[in-house]
């Protein structure tokens, strides 16, 4: 099974181990019916089996730990929280983001230096820059 993202999206890679309600209850320091009303808020959205049973992943359940700590130590309520679980999972898919586009420059700056041309940064400002296609070929 997959597991979710701190977005509650399903994340890419299969978890290791998957817990039912009681024993992520148990693993967070908390009331299984707790799990229940983060599930129904969209706070933390756990995988389900065929069935339509709860299984918590690992990740799943540094996210109880950290929506209960947001909570009792910081004093945030639940819809911040959950503003603050969808705002984490945005950063991380810009993140990722910024690293495929890092390595898509690096590819082009190596496909046009092998080519004998080079990619010259552009800074915005007043100049204008006058482009005319090539001719004659």
């Amino acid at each position: 099974m997959t597991g979710r993202d701190p977005g509650g999206r399903r994340r890419g890679r299969v978890e290791a181990a998957l817990f039912g309600i009681s024993v992520a209850a148990e693993m967070a320091g908390m009331h299984a019916q707790t799990l229940r009303t983060y599930d129904r808020l969209g706070l933390v959205t756990p995988a389900r089996t065929s069935g339509g049973g709860r299984r918590y992943s690992d990740h799943d359940v540094e996210l109880l730990r950290e929506v209960q700590r947001l909570s009792q130590d910081e004093g945030v309520n639940l819809a911040g929280i959950k503003r603050i679980i969808e705002l984490t999972g945005q950063v991380a898919a810009l993140e990722a983001r910024v690293e495929e586009l890092t390595a898509e420059t690096a590819r082009l700056r190596a496909r046009t230096a092998t080519a004998g041309r080079e990619l010259v940064p552009f800074e915005p400002g007043n100049a204008v820059v006058v482009w005319r296609p090539r001719t004659g070929r």
